[in-house]
């Protein structure tokens, strides 16, 4: 499980410009949970040698009056999904009252607090820091959020001594498809999780996890063992009731990354919401196979359904492999197929693909779509094999790979799809280019050419010499 870390400090001592560095995206919005965490990003972070989940937070005013208020917000929410918290500050503004206030409650927490003294650059870095050693939060970090100074060294020491998080029972159910119950709240996971435990279930009680109050509900249907994994908190059944669930993107992300396929619960009466799209996009990074069920779809009239999937098609097109079932957790009806579904999806995504098909598929595909010309030379596509599964990743080797066009790779990527018959996984397409055999030979070649004109050029200098030279006699 990969580990969360918490910037927190005052108003623009650099933490969005540090988040879009760990995170390596462009603006901090594109993690952003309009409506719900509207002081609160969060992104997989990508600098350092462990991978680790980075949440940004808004700034904290430091005055004395009402930071309790505020650090029992959004920030002291955060900071108790972290395992670790990154408290920043300015080095061209100094030490201010406001940072010692935010200091003084971050000494009371009970999780490894780092002091990042943000924007040195151009300044010696050790005059810079040492005003801030007073805080009395340990060693002190200098960097440039800016221009990525000192990040990485700030990420290693940082990493160094993060736990490794594991889910204990994982181990335990490895033999299990494990689904995972996604969505907004209040949009009927819980109702949909106690629908599918009532019918023809087997085995169900609750097993705890240790990602938050994630709760891992094994059981068993046909002959298949699941393991769902809720992220709402559902208690025994006989306890749950139909309240607004809490609503925690970490639990959520480390559902994703632990499951199988990930069941995406949307509310057909509310609409498709920012907060669905950003969420269905974290399943699709991490590579999960995935089935939508649209709740609640048993109280829409004719048009409001109509409009519904209209709005699915344009909000939600990068989820088009999806297999996509309009139920009633309430009432039962079509929740009966969504394991057909997660049992395909999972199939799908787990399957066999041989390289002689997938590249006699590729022959086919670039006979009836050549490749596009570049630089005068056509992209030239050779042969394909397989380089994972859950994702299925399907490796293109060839020449100018590089140069590939998204139009065309999404073509490749429909062909296997649609040959291969994998609905209800993402399918990824990697393109690698071989070296030139003939590179050397060339470069041989055109030594020797050179070579062979210099002697030549030299031979005719010395015979126009030898003209032009007076006769002795």
């Amino acid at each position: 499980m990969k580990p969360v870390i918490a910037l927190v400090g005052r108003p623009n001592v650099g933490k969005s410009t540090l988040f879009n560095c760990l995170t390596k995206t462009r603006d901090a919005l594109v993690a952003d949970y309009p409506g719900l965490t509207r002081d609160r990003k969060y992104g997989t972070g990508r600098v350092g040698y462990k991978p680790y989940i980075v949440v940004d937070t808004g700034g904290l005013s430091g005055e004395k009056e009402g930071i309790d208020e505020l650090m029992a917000g959004q920030v002291q929410q955060a900071i108790g999904e972290a395992n670790a918290v990154l408290f920043m500050v300015d080095a061209r503004a100094g030490l201010t009252g406001g940072d010692e206030i935010i200091a003084r409650h971050l000494r009371r927490i009970n999780k490894p607090v780092y002091l990042i003294v943000n924007k040195v650059d151009g300044s010696d870095e050790n005059i810079v820091t040492a005003d801030f050693q007073r805080l009395g939060l340990g060693q002190v970090i200098g960097i440039s959020s800016s221009h990525g100074r000192g990040v990485s060294h700030m990420m290693d020491v940082v990493l160094a001594i993060m736990p490794e998080l594991e889910i204990e029972e994982e181990e335990a159910y490895d033999d299990t498809l494990k689904v995972a119950i996604i969505g907004r709240p209040n949009v009927g996971k819980s109702t949909l999780v106690n629908r599918l435990l009532g019918e023809e279930r087997v085995v169900a009680f609750d097993m705890p996890g240790t990602t938050r109050d994630s709760i891992f509900i094994p059981f068993e249907q046909d002959g298949q063992k699941y393991t769902l994994i809720d992220t709402a908190g559902v208690r025994r059944r006989g306890k749950v009731k139909e309240t607004v669930e809490k609503f925690s993107v970490i639990k959520a992300l480390q559902a994703i990354e632990v499951a199988n396929v990930v069941i995406m619960v949307l509310d057909a009466q509310d609409g498709i919401s920012d907060q669905d799209a950003t969420l269905a996009g974290f399943a699709l990074e991490a590579g999960r196979a995935m089935v939508i069920a649209v709740n609640k779809w048993d109280g829409l009239e004719k048009d409001a359904r109509n409009k519904m999937k209209e709005e699915l098609e344009r909000r939600l097109p990068f989820l088009d492999f999806a297999e996509m079932h309009f139920i009633s957790a309430l009432q039962g009806s079509g929740v009966g197929l969504l394991f057909k579904s997660v049992n395909a999806a999972y199939k799908a995504a787990m399957a066999d693909l041989a390289t002689p098909a997938l590249t006699r598929i590729l022959e086919d595909a670039v006979s009836q779509h050549q490749p596009p010309i570049v630089g005068g030379h056509r992209i030239k596509l050779r042969y394909a094999h397989q380089g994972g599964k859950n994702p299925p990743i399907i490796v293109i080797h060839g020449n100018q790979t590089d140069s590939v066009p998204g139009t065309y790779k999404r073509y490749l990527m429909n062909v296997y799809r649609k040959v291969f018959k994998l609905h209800g996984t993402p399918v990824r397409i990697e393109f690698r280019s071989g070296d030139n055999p003939f590179a050397n030979k060339r470069r041989e070649n055109l030594t020797v050419r050179q070579a062979y004109k210099k002697k030549m050029e030299q031979k005719f200098t010395s015979k126009s010499k030898g003209r032009n030279k007076p006769d002795k006699h």
